[in-house]
């Protein structure tokens, strides 16, 4: 295997060198519009649209940036994360209230829903008008955009079914809604989302349990930068402190480190070289 220098838009599941392109689309969304739309191109995916909404303080957020690249076999869309303080800072936050699910399903993080509301209705619009051909469907995003790529993805299933997406790629993403909610979720999307979560990422494990948790299925990236599925708990235990040991004066900072969308995508060409 080695890694892919062109995006295969055949693919209709999951796979090591899509999700590899995926994580392209997730760190293509921190640049600007003009970047965006450029590589969009040069990957094969002429039709490019934006989406963004600016807060007002006191909200956590300044901002929610996403954009939808389509061709007439496929479209993706890719949701913007945030700063790794930023997100840690107000997702560490106990007063923040858990927000009504999709279709009234279970709960989200307050947060969460605000900032993929401010967006929502412009990328179903979007995405009705552009899928004319059967294309697949895929939503990714790293940080706090994989937690609203997982979330549009829900409301999709649960509210516009029709729309469904046909897969879910995430990176560093947080605890997005409850027990609940992620039952449904797994249901719908059982071998169609991927949470990719590299060695002590401080992020996935923001917010705290039990409140929040995670959907199915993931990813583990070890401390040597090798993938695992489904690595459980008792079995990345030593793994985690293997990380935290790596920089021997900054070791706290590990957690900081591991959440960089770039190291997500070290670690993928590394599996596929």
């Amino acid at each position: 295997m080695a890694v892919p220098t062109t995006l295969d838009q055949s693919v209709t599941g999951y796979s090591l060198p899509h999700a590899y392109w995926l994580a392209k689309a997730a760190d293509l969304a921190y640049k600007d519009d003009a970047t965006i739309d450029q590589q969009a191109h040069d990957w094969g995916l002429p039709t490019v649209r934006h989406h963004f909404t600016a807060f007002t303080p006191p909200f956590p957020l300044q901002d929610t940036q996403a954009y939808t690249a389509a061709s007439d076999r496929m479209i993706i869309t890719a949701f913007r994360g945030t700063e790794p303080k930023e997100i840690r800072d107000w997702l560490s936050d106990g007063t923040t209230p858990p927000w009504p699910g999709p279709a009234d399903t279970g709960y989200v993080h307050y947060g969460f829903a605000e900032a993929l509301n401010s967006v929502f209705p412009t990328v179903r619009d979007t995405i009705a008008d552009l899928r004319d051909n059967g294309q697949t469907l895929w939503f990714t995003g790293h940080s706090l955009g994989g937690a609203l790529a997982m979330l549009a993805a829900a409301r999709l299933y649960l509210e516009d079914p029709k729309l469904q997406a046909d897969g879910v790629v995430t990176f560093g993403q947080p605890r997005t809604c409850d027990r609940l909610l992620a039952a449904a979720y797994n249901k719908g999307f059982k071998d169609r989302t991927y949470r990719f979560v590299n060695n002590n990422d401080i992020v996935p494990q923001l917010p705290p349990e039990p409140a929040f948790t995670h959907v199915d299925t993931a990813r583990y990236i070890d401390s040597a930068g090798r993938i695992h599925d489904n690595a459980g708990l008792l079995g990345t235990l030593p793994d985690h402190a293997k990380g935290l040991t790596a920089d021997a004066f900054a070791p706290a900072s590990d957690g900081i480190r591991d959440h960089f969308m770039r190291n997500y995508l070290a670690a993928l060409e590394k599996n596929l070289s």
